[in-house]
């Protein structure tokens, strides 16, 4: 479990090809040595198994199933990624509750740097769209942000300059793929409500009429 509270930019150094999936060296902005085989960590907002420690790097095998749904199969070496390690218990939680399990990727359809903040428009897959909501929050490349607005298949966010010092953001420019993970809470309750309700799935205010929301 993550916080979408960015620790680091990492250094991708190896991109190695297998037989199914890969395997990447990340050299990490803290000692690589304060990691543990076996330990998870969120890259670009994908969670990932430490497999291996050498030297200033650590290495991350990624799956065909990661692949087929993170930008992770695109990074090449020399790129920067976001990098989180697991939460703790007893750790504030900054952010919010982010698993680093990837819903699906997005795409950056607007970019405007202005003087105090970024703005950033993505365009979402259609599947991950009921779960994004105005002022609900979102993980974007590993990233904990409030979506600002949301128009049909597009959301857009702000950055704040602390963000944009400490994380990749700003080098997104547009047609750049992003990771995208929406509120885990969002989730649940649609599943719950669509085996509920399997004849009227999703959430109305209809509803929350009826059972004392509204």
């Amino acid at each position: 479990m993550f916080t979408g509270l960015v620790e680091g930019i990492g250094t991708i150094l190896g991109v190695t090809r297998m037989a199914e999936g890969l395997r990447l060296a990340i050299a990490p902005p803290f000692p690589a040595g304060e990691l543990t085989l076996g330990e998870s960590v969120a890259v670009a907002g994908a969670c990932l198994t430490v497999t291996a420690i050498r030297g200033g790097a650590f290495e991350a095998e990624v799956s065909p199933e990661t692949l087929q749904r993170t930008t992770l199969g695109l990074k090449k070496v020399g790129e920067r990624v976001n990098l989180e390690r697991a939460l703790r218990v007893g750790d504030r939680l900054g952010g919010h509750l982010v698993t680093g399990h990837v819903d699906g990727t997005g795409a950056v359809q607007e970019r405007r740097a202005g003087p105090d903040h970024l703005f950033l428009r993505f365009l979402a897959p259609p599947p991950l769209c009921p779960f994004i909501i105005e002022k609900g929050s979102i993980a974007v490349d590993g990233v904990s942000l409030t979506v600002n607005a949301v128009q049909g298949q597009t959301f857009s966010v702000n950055i704040v300059p602390y963000t944009a010092s400490r994380t990749t953001l700003p080098d997104l420019r547009v047609g750049d793929r992003v990771n995208l993970e929406a509120d885990i809470i969002g989730k649940y309750v649609a599943r719950l409500l669509a085996a509920y309700r399997p004849e009227k799935p999703g959430l109305s205010e209809e509803f929350l009429a009826e059972h004392g929301f509204l």
